[in-house]
């Protein structure tokens, strides 16, 4: 209990316990802090817990805060098995709820009182275990196997326990700590609801992502300080518990390939002057790591079998976050001054955040996003949601955008011309341009681009590759790549290892490498491996596909411009109409599905739009000729046959009948052809109708039944007559054209197998909205001319059996002139 001296009890009245705990914080214990924080977060609004938070990490000393600093960041971003979804940052809009918006966001700021008591814990040295089974697949994988990450976030951190590898704990400062949780948050808390319709770059999270990369990697001037805890000043940046790496070395390949055990997590001398840009370092490391890192080389190799189950999936939201990172670094790295990123600059004193800046993609984020962008393109479904994934990945292959010198385009709206200085880059990503290219060519061939969402993600990647001079830099590094090595003598030495790109303590860097051939093929191998197989962008396979995809493009917009067509000649009421059954009934229940159908003529006149310049950009690319274009234009016409109507989807005769090929499959699915279906069945029996009533319907069929059960001799006998009585009777109660029904199959016709029906009286048409419309309109102008129900009823009978009577007698002159 809080002991209070009695003087001062008589006087003083505390509201909470946490008052009381503030008015003593020399006399507390650690346990009744934690426990009156824990009581106010459920007795107390929202608004008064972070003011009471913000008094208690002004007030309260290192020593009691440190015990709530794991509860606190746990009820902030949740817990790591996300049963507890803590404030809930991802669904947190300020249009929403802009108190707690604002409340939340001026809290968690970089310069907020959270981060104050992150840096406050931080001077004293403190230490808070996080259990490696909530890490990453790889990296949990590797330390539970006794191997050392090769990332140096994890070096000098892992805790052996008593019960073994599956018991290890990384003992993290508090800044590491509180990143781990807030990148980790993403990932580990249940994916949104469907029904919640949320935009991310609206949420608190996304925008604190935005915050703290702004604030961490600045693109202009350098990382503030720690913000000190006291009134006085700024308190002093404790060095990185992991040793720094030397940052001359940045962005070079490590050649060793020794495996590192945990037990030799060996310390190395860091440079003091490193310490400046710690938490810079620390902050990418952990979002690429949290964010990237779910797939090693090893397991995307794996990865490549079709019964393969995949380890992780990330979400929509998760690549927009991940987008915003690339985006950032490319900002980054690019407000490198001219002389800072030249060369030669290597060789002068440079600060340690210009060198991050130089080497902060290369080292850190190329070959996970690389693999997490494989698996993207070989995992996610085959709809509209891979937008995300499309953007991220273009936004990563274009660095020039995010230049300061970035010009903007003209007048004439015509793409500016790449740069010769961004070759380097081009090169030294060269898989990122063309086997995900080749990825995404394979995936644009399996989707339908008659839908205006495919054709623009196809329109947007030709676009950003027909950019001028880059189809020819990718070319030329493709080139360098496949240069043979017995033509350079000074090279047969070299071994083309797989180097990792996040960089070792334990050995030293090679100078920097400055043949280009040579860092183009180590940038494959790295990735790859050196079994990889490399399919050339410009290469004959790769042009094959692209001539498919031309083809299937010219053909998506003969279906968009077939489907318009047919919405135009479509009365405005077509659909009501067809809803009270005065339309003609498709009786086969046959309809072709497209998005178009939905959004109408403005949708197709997109996707025309979007499909003629994408098919530009690619004949640009790839220097198709016009004569190979309009081929696919003339093949179209072999679609249609003599009569008029479509041909059958693309097949191949089996054993057992026919069977679709893959083009056929891709025919049916893009609406270019079908199989002519008719019902063949007893039409009593057909599925009810969207015009039917389905109760009525049923009650009719049970009553027509036991009619045809009941009179089935006498309405035999009736039908029989030669008479005009018995030619009346067989108009109503015969089935019409049953003689005439033919089986239909793709490879022939036959008669169907006799089937010996007598004449019945069907009441199916009394259970259709347009039949019971018609009656009661007919009452109700009966109505206004004073007709009751009764003589109505009379007069509409005897309506019908003159025009009965007159339908008996055409068809009987009809028989008689058939031949």
């Amino acid at each position: 209990m809080l002991w209070v001296p009695q003087w001062f009890a008589k006087k003083a009245i505390f509201n909470s316990p946490l008052e009381a705990a503030m008015a003593f914080p020399h006399l507390q214990q650690p346990s009744f802090l934690l426990a009156s924080l824990k009581a106010d977060s459920i007795n107390k609004p929202f608004a008064q817990q972070c003011q009471d938070l913000v008094k208690v990490i002004e007030d309260f000393p290192a020593k009691e805060l440190h015990t709530i600093f794991p509860w606190l960041v746990e009820s902030i971003f949740g817990s790591l098995d996300g049963v507890l979804a803590g404030w809930n940052l991802r669904c947190l809009q300020g249009r929403v709820n802009p108190v707690e918006y604002s409340i939340v966001m001026e809290f968690l700021d970089p310069g907020g009182p959270m981060m104050k008591l992150v840096y406050k814990l931080q001077a004293e040295d403190y230490k808070f275990d996080f259990p490696v089974s909530y890490l990453p697949g790889p990296v949990k994988a590797s330390i539970q196997e006794c191997i050392l990450p090769d990332s140096p976030l994890y070096h000098n951190k892992v805790q052996f326990t008593p019960t073994g590898g599956l018991g290890l704990n990384l003992a993290l400062n508090p800044f590491e700590y509180y990143i781990f949780f807030f990148a980790l948050s993403l990932i580990t808390q249940k994916p949104l609801p469907v029904s919640l319709h949320v935009r991310t770059s609206d949420c608190a999270y996304f925008i604190l992502v935005d915050r703290y990369l702004s604030w961490f990697l600045p693109t202009e001037g350098s990382v503030p300080p720690p913000l000190s805890s006291s009134p006085g000043g700024t308190s002093p940046s404790p060095p990185p518990r992991t040793p720094a790496m030397p940052f001359a070395s940045y962005g070079l390949h490590h050649t060793s390939l020794l495996k590192r055990h945990i037990s030799h997590q060996t310390s190395v001398n860091a440079d003091p002057a490193s310490h400046e840009i710690w938490r810079s370092e620390t902050l990418l490391q952990v979002f690429v790591e949290m964010w990237l890192h779910h797939y090693s080389l090893e397991m995307y190799q794996k990865m490549q079998s079709p019964h393969a189950k995949e380890s992780f999936t990330p979400t929509e939201e998760h690549v927009l976050v991940v987008r915003l990172l690339l985006k950032h670094l490319h900002a980054f790295a690019n407000s490198l001054k001219p002389e800072q990123a030249s060369p030669s600059a290597h060789s002068h004193a440079t600060s340690p955040l210009e060198e991050f800046k130089r080497a902060a993609v290369p080292r850190f984020v190329q070959q996970k996003l690389y693999l997490f962008l494989q698996h993207c393109f070989g995992h996610w479904p085959l709809d509209a949601s891979f937008r995300a994934v499309l953007e991220m990945w273009l936004s990563y292959l274009q660095p020039w955008r995010y230049a300061p010198d970035k010009q903007a385009p003209g007048s004439d709206s015509q793409p500016r011309c790449v740069s010769e200085k961004w070759a380097p880059f081009v090169q030294e990503n060269l898989l990122m341009y063309t086997k995900l290219f080749v990825g995404f060519l394979n995936r644009a061939l399996r989707t339908d681009l008659v839908s205006p969402k495919h054709a623009l993600m196809v329109f947007r990647v030709a676009k950003v590759f027909a950019q001028p001079n880059l189809a020819e830099m990718i070319q030329k590094g493709e080139q360098l790549f496949l240069e043979p090595e017995l033509v350079i003598p000074h090279r047969q030495h070299r071994l083309f290892t797989a180097p990792t790109f996040t960089g070792s303590f334990l050995s030293p860097w090679p100078p920097a490498v400055t043949d280009a051939s040579f860092k183009v093929k180590s940038h494959v191998y790295s990735l790859e491996g050196q079994d990889c197989k490399y399919t050339p962008m410009f290469g004959p396979e790769a042009r094959t596909l692209v001539l498919r995809l031309a083809q299937l493009i010219t053909q998506a917009k003969h279906t968009a411009k077939s489907i318009s067509d047919q919405c135009a000649e479509s009365p405005a009421g077509h659909s009501f109409l067809s809803w009270l059954g005065f339309s003609s009934m498709d009786t086969n229940g046959s309809y072709t599905a497209n998005d178009l159908d939905e959004m109408g003529q403005d949708s197709v006149r997109k996707t025309d739009e979007y499909l003629e310049k994408a098919l530009e950009y690619l004949r640009q690319i790839f220097r198709l000729s016009e004569a190979q274009l309009r081929q696919f234009t003339l093949a179209l016409g072999t679609t249609q046959d003599e009569n008029g109507k479509k041909q059958l989807p693309d097949c191949i005769v089996g054993e057992d009948g026919l069977i679709l090929t893959p083009l056929g499959r891709y025919q049916i699915i893009n609406g270019l052809r079908r199989f002519e279906i008719e019902y063949q069945g007893d039409p009593e029996l057909q599925p009810i109708r969207s015009y039917e009533i389905a109760s009525l319907v049923r009650t009719l069929f049970r009553l027509s039944s036991a009619i045809n059960h009941r009179f089935a001799g006498q309405m035999a006998a009736l039908c029989s007559r030669d008479d005009f009585l018995g030619s009346f009777c067989r108009y109503h109660l015969t089935e019409p054209g049953l003689a005439s029904r033919h089986l239909l199959s793709p490879v022939g016709r036959r008669q169907v197998a006799s089937h010996t029906r007598g004449p019945r009286l069907s009441l199916r048409f009394l259970g259709s909205y347009r039949t019971l419309v018609s009656l009661l309109l007919a009452f109700f102008v009966a109505s206004l001319f004073c007709v009751g129900p009764l003589p109505c009823t009379l007069l509409l009978t005897l309506g019908y059996v003159l025009y009965a009577s007159a339908m008996t007698l055409l068809t009987e002159r009809g028989k008689l002139h058939q031949p």
